[in-house]
C-alpha cells in the first residue's frame, strides 16, 4: 500500500460557523482553496478541530460532501472517525459512504480508559472492517488514555490496513520508539503544531497541522525543510511561527485558531457551545503576532 500521499503536512481543517451557528459553506470552500493553494499535502476534515462533537450526525454527512466536492481530488482527504463504542465505530464505518475518502483517523476511545489489548482490539476491528485505510490517533490529554509505542507498532505489524499513527502525546521517547521500531512503510505524523521539526528531526513524517489553517504556505515550507534534512532552515522558520502556535492553544483548539482565522478575516469567530470564542486580549495578541511576523 502506498502511504506516501500521507507525509508532509496535513491540515486539520475548521468547521466555521455563522452567527446563528449554522455551517457557514461559503467560507468552508474559500479556506479549502486557500489551504490547498498554500502547498497543503492533504486535508483531514471532521478531527477535534472541526468541533465535531458539536456536529450533528446528519450536519456530518452534508459537511463531508462539500468537502469532498471542493477538494474534488486536488489532494487526499482523510475523514475523521472514531468513538469510545468499539462496534458503534464500525457500524459507522461500515454504513458511511467513504467515496471520495482516502482514509479515516480514529482516535483511541475517550473516557472508558481501555487497556493497551483493549486498544488494539478495538483498533484491528475499525481495521478490519474499513475499506480505506487508517490512520491511528493518539491523544492522550482529551482521552485519558496513552496508546504505548508496543501497541501502535504492534498494530502497525499486525494489520496491512493500518497506515499510519498521528502522534500527540508530546512524548517524544515514545515517538522515537515507534519510528525506530515502525514497519516499513508505516508513517509517524506530528500531532503537535509546536513538536513537527522535532519529530520529523528524528525521522518522522510530518504533521497534521492545525496552524495550517491559517498559515499553510508557511507550514509547508517548514515541512518541506525538514523533508530534505534543511532542519536549520526549517527551524527558522519554526522560529516565526512559535509564538503564535503557543498563542493558539493558549485558551484550547479550535478557539486559538478560528481567532486568528478572525483576525486574517477568513471566518467568523463563532464556536458552538461548550466552547467559546477567544478572550479580546488573545485576538490583540494574534493579530500583533501575525503582523509582527509577516504571518499572512
Amino acid at each position: 500500500m502506498d502511504t506516501s500521499r500521507f507525509r508532509g503536512t496535513g491540515a486539520a481543517l475548521i468547521t466555521p460557523f455563522k452567527q446563528d451557528l449554522s455551517y457557514d459553506i461559503e467560507a468552508l470552500e474559500s479556506l479549502i482553496d486557500y489551504i490547498i493553494d498554500g502547498g497543503t499535502n492533504y486535508i483531514v476534515a471532521l478531527g477535534t478541530t472541526a468541533e465535531t462533537p458539536t456536529i450533528k450526525p446528519t450536519e456530518r454527512g452534508h459537511i463531508l460532501n462539500v468537502i469532498k466536492q471542493r477538494v474534488n481530488g486536488r489532494v487526499p482527504l482523510v475523514a475523521g472517525l472514531g468513538g469510545n463504542c468499539t462496534a458503534e465505530v464500525v457500524e459507522y464505518v461500515e454504513h458511511t459512504d467513504l467515496g471520495g475518502i482516502d482514509a479515516i483517523l480514529s482516535v483511541t476511545p475517550y473516557y472508558n480508559k481501555p487497556s493497551q489489548e483493549g486498544l488494539y482490539r478495538h483498533f484491528r476491528a475499525i481495521a478490519e472492517a474499513s475499506p480505506v485505510p487508517v490512520i491511528l490517533y493518539n491523544i492522550p490529554g482529551r482521552t485519558g488514555v496513552n496508546m504505548t509505542a508496543e501497541t501502535t507498532c504492534r498494530l502497525a505489524a499486525d494489520e496491512p490496513n493500518i497506515i499510519a499513527v498521528k502522534e500527540a502525546s508530546g512524548n517524544i521517547a515514545q515517538i522515537e520508539q515507534i519510528i525506530r521500531n515502525r514497519r516499513d512503510g508505516f508513517r509517524v505524523i506530528s500531532g503537535d503544531d509546536s513538536l513537527t521539526v522535532e519529530v520529523m528531526r528524528r525521522g518522522g513524517d510530518g504533521v497534521i497541522s492545525v496552524a495550517a489553517n491559517a498559515f499553510p504556505q508557511l507550514v509547508s515550507q517548514m515541512v518541506n525543510l525538514a523533508a530534505a534534512g534543511d532542519f536549520d532552515a526549517a527551524d527558522r522558520i519554526m522560529s516565526r511561527l512559535r509564538d503564535a502556535i503557543a498563542a493558539l492553544f493558549e485558551q484550547g483548539n479550535p478557539t486559538g485558531i478560528k481567532a486568528a482565522l478572525a483576525v486574517m478575516g477568513r471566518v467568523q469567530n463563532v464556536l458552538r457551545l461548550p466552547l467559546v470564542p477567544a478572550t479580546e486580549p488573545l485576538m490583540k495578541r494574534l493579530e500583533t503576532l501575525i503582523a509582527e511576523y509577516d504571518l499572512r
